[in-house]
């Protein structure tokens, strides 16, 4: 998905973009071997601090850098960046609307924006052939998920649009990713059982999405899918000095 995340961003080496919500900062360090430059954000600190780590041990300083921070409120100057992206991070937001707005603000003109995120049937109109426990299930994990719960199929496309995004193209790659779901099917089916047993899925409602997500993928209810766009504009791609960094917004 990393190489898929790169052709889609579709930028010239040299440019600057944003990981939201990097996590431990193994797709920011593969872009920015492809020569991009790498800011990534975590809410987590302890995911921020991890990702760095990570930078620092291969020897990235120059190209990633990691830090705690929030994409509902991004600490960068307007038009400061050449793409954003998330890769599954998008369906935790609690407001996508506000991430969607801050995204656009950081961007350049002209600047990509790539999604690779979840979308789902509408679970309050379930396919007739939807096992009861399953869409129990899906509900449950929506719960966690905040974003997920809003993004029905054709959802997240309305909101880039209301936000001012151009160009904007969607594609299903619930086909590529189907075999590392099953993967995860499998090393998670046994605990779940366990699990369901002792009536703890909100507890492990991860292993809950592993399991009951690879399920609905399978039963077409779920997608995986790439969102691309741009900011309306011509991107003018200046020569970035390494280490330059991504300039951080100013005041408050």
């Amino acid at each position: 998905m990393e190489d898929h995340l790169y052709k889609s961003l579709n930028l010239p080496s040299g440019s600057k973009v944003l990981d939201a919500g990097c996590g431990v900062g193994h797709v920011a360090l593969h872009l920015a071997h492809k020569g991009l430059y790498v800011q990534g954000i975590d809410i987590t600190p302890n995911h921020a601090a991890w990702a760095q780590r990570n930078v620092e041990r291969q020897g990235m300083q120059g190209r990633v850098h990691a830090q705690r921070g929030d994409y509902h409120d991004l600490p960068f100057d307007s038009q400061s960046l050449d793409g954003v992206y998330t890769m599954e991070t998008l369906v935790h937001a609690f407001e996508p609307t506000r991430v969607l707005s801050e995204s656009f603000r950081v961007l350049k003109p002209g600047g990509h924006i790539v999604f690779h995120e979840y979308d789902h049937l509408d679970p309050t109109k379930p396919p007739p052939d939807c096992p009861p426990a399953l869409l129990e299930a899906l509900l449950r994990v929506n719960s966690h998920m905040a974003g997920n719960q809003l993004f029905n199929r054709g959802v997240l496309q309305g909101m880039m649009e209301e936000q001012g995004f151009v160009d904007i193209t969607s594609r299903d790659l619930s086909e590529n990713i189907r075999p590392l779901m099953r993967l995860f099917y499998l090393i998670g089916f046994l605990p779940y059982l366990i699990i369901c047993l002792l009536g703890l899925q909100a507890r492990f409602i991860n292993t809950e999405g592993g399991v009951q997500g690879y399920r609905a993928l399978s039963r077409g209810y779920w997608r995986y899918i790439v969102l691309t766009a741009r900011k309306p504009g011509r991107l003018i791609k200046e020569a970035d000095g390494e280490g330059e960094g991504i300039r951080q917004r100013r005041g408050g």
